[in-house]
């Protein structure tokens, strides 16, 4: 697992300025000083789960009892960009809420993606989970 350091979070995160990024599992207990980042880095807010547009980034907040990942992967895939990923926040190893890290890495192939990196965030982990090349490399 590989920690941000101080600074600007979403820049090391891979965030930047123009992407079209979509929150979804926002709650009072999200990290809002990394979500300013990410709205600061791109330069919009973040959009919520009744936009209808293609997103570069989803966000997704998920805690343990939240429901089954699985699906909330699968809704979070749908209006992605071929070239789209999601980046799975979930509360830090042992802290209330906190999800299994192999429940993520579990749930992305089920949902067709696969888990590329694992960071540390303060109180929250994010897991970076992108789609398969194949899927936007296939020819007509």
């Amino acid at each position: 697992m590989v920690a941000a350091a101080d600074g600007n979070r979403a820049e090391k995160l891979g965030f930047t300025p123009g992407m079209v990024v979509q929150e979804l599992g926002w709650d009072e207990d999200t990290d809002d000083d990394l979500r300013v980042d990410i709205e600061d880095r791109v330069g919009a807010e973040m959009l919520d789960e009744d936009s209808d547009e293609v997103i570069d980034v989803v966000v997704l907040w998920w805690r343990d009892d939240d429901g089954d990942l699985v699906d909330a992967l699968m809704d979070a895939i749908g209006p992605l960009a071929d070239d789209g990923y999601v980046w799975v926040f979930s509360p830090k190893t042992g802290t209330s809420g906190y999800v299994d890290p192999a429940e993520i890495a579990e749930s992305a192939p089920t949902a067709g993606l696969t888990q590329t990196s694992v960071i540390s965030l303060g109180d929250w982990s994010g897991s970076r989970l992108v789609q398969p090349k194949s899927r936007s490399a296939k020819r007509a």
